[in-house]
């Protein structure tokens, strides 16, 4: 049995979110219609989440940390928030100096266990 293809989009499982790649060198102009792209993504789709894959994003700088600021301000106001993906260990300890704070993809959420880490039980028992 064959099926003919469809147009337009190809179905997407609902829980995926979005991916808005981020490319360097990050410019003050260009901040304006990442914002506008986040906004559109959220609305387009009706996601909670954007994924922003900052692998792209070049050297980190101030730019950098008010790009992602005013990009999870957006979500925020949208009723979301934004997840980093791939993230440069430079620009993870900047965000931490400057104080944000940014949900990584792969990482295990507040309260979660990391995967395969087995909780500590007593003698005798099954582990978890």
């Amino acid at each position: 049995m064959s099926w003919a293809p469809r147009a337009g989009l190809p179905i997407v499982e609902s829980t995926t979110p979005p991916v808005l790649i981020l490319t360097g060198p990050v410019t003050r102009p260009r901040v304006t219609g990442l914002v506008d792209a986040v906004r559109a993504l959220m609305e387009a789709t009706g996601a909670a989440v954007v994924v922003c894959d900052v692998a792209g994003i070049g050297p980190p700088g101030l730019v950098a940390v008010d790009l992602l600021a005013r990009l999870q301000l957006t979500a925020r106001r949208a009723g979301g928030h934004i997840r980093l993906r791939a993230p440069d260990p430079a620009l993870r300890a900047l965000l931490d100096l400057v104080g944000l704070r940014f949900e990584m993809e792969g990482e295990a959420e507040e309260g979660e266990p990391a995967l395969g880490v087995e909780i500590e039980v007593e003698p005798g028992e099954a582990a978890l």
